[in-house]
Order: structure tokens, then C-alpha cells, then sequence
């Protein structure tokens, strides 16, 4: 089943498109990154596809249900906002309790509980949110977020503000989520986060798809020469130069080093033939790794 798509949706405010006829189509049970620069038109994207705004023009499915029908499947979306609000003088597991109440969710005290200690919060159970620091207060959102196994969880910037042993700790929940099969909608700044965790990755730029894919995809596609990295065992200026020639006719840049060489070629094909030079020569390659452009390189290239 497809968690969400949309078709030609747009939201016009004024005479200006701030969502621009986008049209996306997310698999269940997938974790998809969807990014951009502040005012590229997420936040107004997901405010429409989770019933917050109306579209101006376009459709949308969420669950298999259509807009029309968004409301008879709501319970089964989560939400995590990028800076979320509780109440000081309650407790991390009175806001569950309340919020379990609201969508009607039958947990018991041990369920809740069991929902803090996965989002890290154990010693915090009955701790007032006033006393939080703004990573407690992250962990408890996501524990919101999720306390009603919903089928659609967007995450806004999940772990923005908190410390690096969280940031693992929030990464390793949200593959765990996914392999149960929730849909993971995911956005953040944080690229090498992106990168690590989704398995298909959408940005968005002046209200438009501007690209979309794989990693691998995405790579292949922004990719141009492709640099390959050499370690190998120790040259003599003489078997330096010979092996420098041998690649005249095949590479497009050429450094040999003593022990490190880097080689350029126009396309990934020629990468078998880099590594016959080096062995026909009996020179004993101990390392041989292809340069790939990173999400930053390829969001900024974009810019």
C-alpha cells in the first residue's frame, strides 16, 4: 500500500504558489526524507496533507483514504513538530496519559511507561517537564508522537538540540519504527542524518520537487567524474612515472604518489581497468575507493 501520494497539489497564498503542483508517492513502511531550505514550502506541504490547511488545487491520499476522508484515519498519523509544547507542571507520564486519552488509545500504566524507556526518558517517568532540558523535552515529543503505533509518523527535525549519544540512540528508534512498518516522513538540516537513515530522499525547493530518489540514485544522477583513491605498496620514482604514463590515454587526471595515487575517469566503467593497470604492473593495491558526492554536496549543487 502507499502511505502517501498527491497529485498537482498546490497552495497558493495570495498570487504567490508556495507548494507548486507536487507530486510525490511514498511507500509503506519506508523512511523518506524530505528536505529543503527554510521557506522551500515543506512545513505548508505537510500542513495540508495532514488536514491543518486546505490545498488550493490538487489531491492527496494518505493511508489509501483520500483528503475527504482524512479525518477517519487522523488516529493512525503521528506528529512530531519541531519544537513542542507541554505543560511545566506535569509529569512525562501524565502528558502520555493525557495525550493517550485524546486519541483514545487503551494503554496501560506498564504500556506508557515502556514508551518513555524506549525514547530514553526512564529516569525522567515522573519528572515535571519544567525540569527538562530541551533534549528531554525532544525525547518526550517523539514519545507522543508515537505512543498510538501510528501507520504515519512525520518527524520535524527529531533530534535537533540534543546531545550525540541521543542522536544514536533517537536513530536506532526510528529504523526500529520503520521495521515494524510505520511510514517515516522525516525532515531535517542535518544532511549526513538524511543520508544514514532514509531510503528515498525528495527536495523541495520554491514550492517544486526539485529532485528525487535513492541515495544511489541521487548519486548517479549529480555524479560527474568519479575519483578513485589508490593505496599501494611503495614506488620508486621510476616505477612512479611508468605507471603515470600507462594512464595517459584513459584517465582524465593523474597523481601518483609514492604510496597514495588518485585517478580521475570519466565514467564508473573505467573503474576495473584503473585497478588492471596497478595489477599488471604487480603493484599490490591495499585499498581502492571511489570518491561519491555526499547529500550535502548534491542539496548545495541544487542552491
Amino acid at each position: 500500500m502507499v502511505a502517501l501520494q498527491t497529485h498537482q497539489l498546490t497552495k497558493i497564498y495570495g498570487k504567490k504558489p508556495v507548494v507548486d503542483s507536487v507530486d510525490l508517492h511514498i511507500p509503506q513502511g519506508t523512511i523518506f526524507g524530505f528536505l529543503g531550505k527554510n521557506g522551500a514550502g515543506k512545513s505548508t506541504f505537510i500542513n495540508m496533507v495532514t488536514g491543518l490547511i486546505m490545498p488550493s488545487s490538487g489531491s492527496f491520499e494518505v493511508l489509501g483514504q483520500p483528503e475527504k476522508k482524512l479525518e477517519s484515519i487522523q488516529s493512525e498519523i503521528g506528529v512530531l513538530p519541531d519544537y513542542s509544547t507541554f505543560y511545566d507542571d506535569l509529569t512525562a507520564y501524565k502528558h502520555l496519559n493525557y495525550f493517550r486519552k485524546l486519541v483514545k488509545q487503551s494503554l496501560s500504566k506498564q504500556d506508557i511507561i515502556r514508551v518513555l524507556e524506549q525514547v530514553g526518558l526512564e529516569d525522567a517517568v515522573h519528572v515535571k517537564v519544567k525540569k527538562f532540558s530541551f533534549g528531554m523535552k525532544k525525547k518526550l515529543g517523539i514519545a507522543q508522537s508515537i505512543i498510538h503505533q501510528p501507520k504515519l509518523l512525520f518527524l520535524d527535525e527529531p533530534t535537533s538540540g540534543v546531545d550525540a549519544n541521543a542522536v544514536l540512540n533517537i536513530h536506532a528508534l526510528i529504523k526500529e519504527i520503520a521495521v515494524q512498518g510505520t511510514t517515516i516522513l522525516l525532515t531535517s538540516h542535518n544532511l549526513n542524518e538524511v543520508e544514514k537513515l532514509c531510503d528515498e530522499i525528495a527536495i523541495m525547493n520554491k514550492g517544486s520537487i526539485q529532485t528525487q530518489g535513492t541515495m544511489k540514485q541521487l548519486r548517479e544522477q549529480y555524479q560527474q567524474d568519479i575519483v578513485i583513491h589508490i593505496h599501494h605498496h611503495t614506488l620508486s620514482e621510476k616505477e612512479q612515472l611508468q605507471l603515470q604514463n600507462s594512464f595517459t590515454d584513459l584517465a582524465e587526471k593523474i597523481q601518483i604518489g609514492e604510496t597514495d595515487s588518485e585517478i580521475t575517469v570519466p565514467s564508473k566503467e573505467l573503474i576495473p581497468q584503473v585497478n588492471k593497470q596497478f595489477t599488471g604492473q604487480d603493484i599490490d593495491v591495499f585499498r581502492l575507493e571511489v570518491e561519491e558526492p555526499s547529500l550535502e554536496e548534491i542539496f548545495l549543487n541544487l542552491e
